[in-house]
């Protein structure tokens, strides 16, 4: 699973969401590392849409624009859930190998 796809599904596990509220939680789960563009963002619910992953969830006139909310589907929070823990597998699997090695240098207080 690409990055961006990981990031707005992990941002509509939290609920429903429209666009800019998207790129705004993406920003701010990546700690500012992603930044997704508008056009990048509807491509992506675009495709995630066709996947069954998330759907539209309603709509809003906001100052005279339609404002549209997305949502997970089920099995887009499954989909997300196995990343989620193949990633957490990775990630201790690379751990358990660094705690064998010296101290490296710019490892912060070493590792546990």
């Amino acid at each position: 699973m690409q990055e961006p796809t990981f990031l707005i599904l992990t941002a509509l596990a939290a609920g429903p969401q429209h666009g800019y509220g998207i790129i705004t939680d993406v920003q701010r789960i990546s700690d500012g590392r992603s930044r997704l563009r508008a056009g990048t963002l509807y491509a992506a619910l675009d495709r995630l849409g066709e996947e069954g992953l998330v759907e539209a969830d309603r709509e809003e006139i906001v100052d005279g624009r339609a404002r549209r909310y997305y949502r997970i589907t089920g099995q887009g929070a499954r989909r997300l859930a196995a990343e989620a823990e193949r990633m957490r597998r990775h990630s201790e699997a690379a751990m358990s190998r660094l705690s064998g090695l010296p101290d490296l240098p710019g490892l912060a207080g070493g590792l546990a």
